[in-house]
């Protein structure tokens, strides 16, 4: 449980119909392998304890006495355990008949949470035996103990903080205003659902669809467990579709018509977090509720979840293409919207022929299509230095050319130097100043041209640039509109290839590749027999490293140590250890020390679920301390 970590488990046995000593047996096994596997929250089908499909059979006294003495071994069968496992079967209760889930841990019984809402449509005939579950917990007498009943309980754990489970079942989740959002707006941060939904043709991706949803609006984890294999196939096929979802994801799944047990690690702390972040989410009210508290060892969680590598950037090449055509679109009417308002009819982009300005040079280019201005009417500047490489060089030429945009060079080098002379910089000492003296003179050139033109200069630093300040203050750092603002630089080289992919223009892809083989560098130190000698990430460390800590860290609250655990699952077999060690402290330190140039930047959109922006997602002091942050990585 260790970072809010905790296993849980879909469990769905191999039972028959209206033979609850079978079915016991088959639970407990369930039982046995799911907390030998480590799961804390076990879940089991729908009435599993006698079958869902007995029909009128449930009427039978012996069927119900049978279904009592199954619950029985059940819960003998978590004696000594601390996980919190949920059995469903039909239950009597002052002359009516309901459709429970007996919660059950160390032995004990816990609850009864009956079904709200009872299907009586299509092919369910539930009202026939079963009554509507009560809200409030009432008093239930079963084998001389007085355990509550009732569908508003929720079961509330010492470890991890913030474990708080609601149950319901079945259709509950169909119905308009479902059990479970109650519970979530009661303070249940996981949501079982024991669940016997029959297979029809394109019901799985409806059921799914209500997970996920669900899930995502009642910012939990929910667990959905399903009948199967052992099920009456009179007039019903049952598949088995269990899922575990966290927040909108499903985590894991079951292949349907496999018998298939699952589990997952949901992670309570990022839920707690995503409430704490929105402001629409309220505040925790259980009144009416029955709190039960329930005891859980703390456990270092065995991760067996998977965080990808590059959170940005989809795995799956049509979600990934997809997600760089939105991209794109968002840009260019970012910058379409400040044309139009500014009455602007050029653009100023310095280009080096690296990643970033390729990229704002497209987003300019992709506007100025949908303006219906001339592409004439952007000027390139290429402004060659002491660090410049033929290389770089001729893809930005290149590149322009084949944009059909205006190419202007100004070398910088005579200019650079007057300047290094008048403030004595030495120019053999190749120190920050000699850096940002090239980077503040070509920004100061694509202002003057701008001004010149009548238009405006299009910045080209990236999300990550900004988040770990590798921008000169009032140099590339500034602009009058920064497309790429919110475009992490891992994301920047996808958007780069889809460009070239889909451009239809054989010169274009062709120079679009080459900088896509180019190595990241601001090309302000001298090469090394003409090639780059200054390699950003050499220096400042991988940008995918960066752009994952990035996400966990403003998208998640991930506290270092957490995100230090993920990234070396993540990153195994890539980089060792005290590599990501080393690079971490590196990122907590420039993120903190480097806000000042974040609180003034220029515009631009944001584009994804993370931004910097001191008037949107980040609002931090220049001058907070990194020291809490720092000293948790020195510990590591």
């Amino acid at each position: 449980m260790k970072h809010g970590f905790i296993k849980v488990a879909a469990m769905t046995p191999k039972i028959k119909v209206a033979d609850p000593e079978y079915n016991a047996k088959e639970v407990c096994k369930g039982i046995e392998e799911a907390c030998t596997n480590g799961a804390k929250i076990v879940v089991f089908p729908e009435l599993c304890l006698t079958g869902y499909t007995c029909g009128d059979l449930f009427l039978q006294e012996l069927l119900l006495e049978q279904a009592k003495e199954a619950l029985r071994k059940a819960a003998e069968a978590t004696e000594g355990s601390d996980a919190l496992v949920f059995v469903g079967l039909p239950l009597e209760k002052d002359g009516k008949l309901y459709n429970v889930a007996a919660a059950l841990q160390n032995g004990e019984i816990l609850a009864f949470i009956p079904k709200k809402f009872i299907p009586s449509y299509a092919e369910f005939y539930e009202t026939r035996h079963f009554a509507a579950g009560n809200e409030a917990a009432q008093d239930f007498l079963f084998d001389g103990h007085t355990i509550p009943f009732g569908t508003n309980i929720l079961f509330e754990a010492d470890a991890p903080c913030g474990l708080t489970v609601g149950c319901e079942l079945c259709e509950d989740i169909w119905a308009p205003l479902s059990p479970s959002t109650l519970h979530a707006l009661a303070g249940a941060t996981v949501i079982v659902n024991l669940s016997a939904s029959n297979e029809t043709i394109g019901k799985d991706e409806y059921r799914q669809l209500l997970v996920k949803s669900s899930s995502a609006k009642q910012v939990s984890a929910y667990i959905y467990t399903s009948a199967a294999e052992g099920e009456s196939t009179q007039d019903l096929v049952f598949g088995g579709h269990n899922m575990i979802a966290e927040n909108g994801t499903i985590l894991a799944q079951a292949k349907r018509f496999v018998p298939e047990n699952i589990y997952a690690e949901v992670d309570i702390h990022r839920l707690r977090h995503e409430r704490r972040r929105m402001s629409t989410f309220p505040p925790k009210n259980n009144a009416g509720y029955s709190i039960l508290s329930v005891h859980m060892e703390e456990e270092d969680t065995v991760l067996t979840r998977v965080f990808e590598p590059q959170p940005f950037v989809p795995a799956v090449r049509s979600e990934r293409e997809k997600r760089c055509e939105e991209i794109l679109s968002i840009q260019s009417y970012g910058l379409k919207k400040r044309y139009e308002h500014t009455g602007c009819r050029s653009a100023v982009v310095g280009i080096s022929g690296g990643l970033d300005s390729t990229l704002a040079l497209l987003v300019t280019a992709r506007a100025f299509d949908m303006l219906g201005l001339e592409r004439g009417q952007i000027t390139a500047v290429t402004m060659p230095c002491f660090g410049t490489t033929d290389r770089t060089y001729e893809n930005a030429c290149k590149m322009a050319r084949a944009l059909g945009v205006c190419l202007e060079k100004i070398d910088i080098k005579e200019a650079v130097t007057v300047h290094f002379k008048d403030i004595g910089q030495n120019m053999e000492q190749h120190d920050v100043t000699y850096e940002n003296g090239q980077a503040r003179e070509r920004t100061q050139i694509l202002m003057d041209i701008a001004n010149r033109k009548g238009g405006m200069v299009i910045g080209t630093g990236d999300m990550s640039e900004l988040a770990l300040g590798w921008a000169t203050y009032n140099g590339d750092h500034m602009s009058m509109y920064g497309v790429n603002a919110g475009v992490p630089k891992t994301l920047v080289r996808h958007l780069v290839q889809y460009y070239a992919d889909t451009c239809d223009n054989a010169e274009l892809r062709m120079v679009l590749l080459d900088v896509l083989d180019t190595p990241v560098s601001p090309e302000l130190l001298p090469p090394t027999d003409g090639m780059i000698s200054q390699k950003t990430e050499d220096l400042v460390g991988p940008y995918e490293l960066h752009d994952f800590f990035l996400y966990y860290m403003l998208r998640c609250g991930f506290e270092p140590a957490k995100i230090y655990r993920i990234a070396c699952q993540s990153f195994r077999g890539i980089y060792d250890k005290n590599v990501i060690l080393k690079w971490l402290k590196t990122f907590y330190n420039r993120f903190f020390t480097q806000q000042f140039k974040r609180s003034c930047l220029p515009d631009g959109p944001k584009v994804g679920s993370v931004a910097v922006s001191p008037r949107g997602d980040l609002r931090m002091p220049s001058d907070a301390c990194a020291a809490l942050w720092l000293k948790q990585v020195e510990e590591l």
